[in-house]
């Protein structure tokens, strides 16, 4: 009997049976390494700090820091727009020679505890500078509760006299503007001897005018001023003499000229055309 041989399977086999093992050894290995890969993404992705994470303690007091700067907020405008703290105390005038400086007060009419931010200064200025002897105002704050008025008055640079019936003599600053009643005539101002004398005047501010330019020497001389359009202006000296100077304009040139002229005889001293001065006998 011969001996029974073991049959070999094919190679052909083989290979079929070795197809699923090494199948599934790839799906194995494809699945260890996604695995892997997962494992390392997350590890790779940025742990959230117990620094970072807010707790309770820290957001209660974040509320709390709002909460107060809410209450600072509404403490400061109370206290800026509505308390008396910032109150006005106090009512300082500066400048204020001949017109007394409680009238200035009495006039400005500055509400005592008013918060400073609240007062209008514009308000404050135009009733300061409504008043007749006063030519300009300035109103400021100097906290913490004082006001500052400052003034600059008016300066008389003539006057006129209402005369019998009128209402007394009247004083007169550069720009025509008729400011206070005097009850004599002051020394050593020149007399108005318009029919009209108001600062609306183009003849009164004319004259206003060149009396505030002419050398001083030469107005302490001027006793009456006149004129009958605003370029006919003219004035007595206190010898008597006449001086035409027309208007306002050249004043430097048609003062040289006048000095020269008032050495010679004469009435009436015509300048107003400096480049022609005339003298009338």
């Amino acid at each position: 009997m011969s001996p029974t041989r073991e049959r070999r399977p094919s190679a052909s086999a083989a290979a079929a049976e070795d197809v699923p093992d090494r199948a599934a050894l790839a799906r194995q290995r494809r699945g260890r390494r996604s695995e892997e890969e997962r494992r390392r993404t997350r590890a790779a992705r940025p742990k959230p700090s117990a620094r970072n994470r807010p707790n309770r303690q820290v957001e209660i007091r974040r509320r709390w820091v709002a909460l107060l700067s809410v209450l600072t907020v509404v403490a400061l405008v109370y206290l800026l727009f509505f308390s008396s703290m910032l109150g006005v105390q106090d009512v300082s005038v500066s400048g204020a020679r001949t017109v007394p400086a409680d009238q200035v007060r009495t006039v400005a009419a500055v509400p005592a505890g008013k918060p400073m931010l609240r007062l209008s200064t514009d308000e404050i200025r135009d009733r300061v500078a409504a008043m007749p002897g006063i030519a300009t105002v300035e109103v400021s704050r100097s906290w913490p509760n004082t006001v500052d008025i400052t003034v600059t008055e008016r300066t008389a640079i003539a006057f006129f006299d209402s005369g019998p019936g009128g209402d007394g003599v009247h004083l007169v600053d550069g720009g025509g503007v008729v400011f206070k009643t005097v009850p004599a005539r002051p020394a050593g101002l020149p007399e108005l001897k318009l029919p009209k004398v108001s600062a609306d005047d183009p003849v009164t501010r004319a004259v206003t005018a060149v009396l505030g330019v002419i050398p001083e020497q030469l107005l302490k001389q001027v006793t009456t001023a006149t004129a009958k359009t605003p370029a006919s202006v003219e004035f007595t000296l206190a010898n008597g003499k006449i001086v035409r100077w027309g208007t306002a304009e050249q004043t430097d040139r048609k003062a040289k000229v006048l000095a020269a002229l008032l050495t010679q005889d004469g009435k009436v001293y015509d300048v107003a055309a400096p480049e022609l001065p005339t003298i009338t006998s």
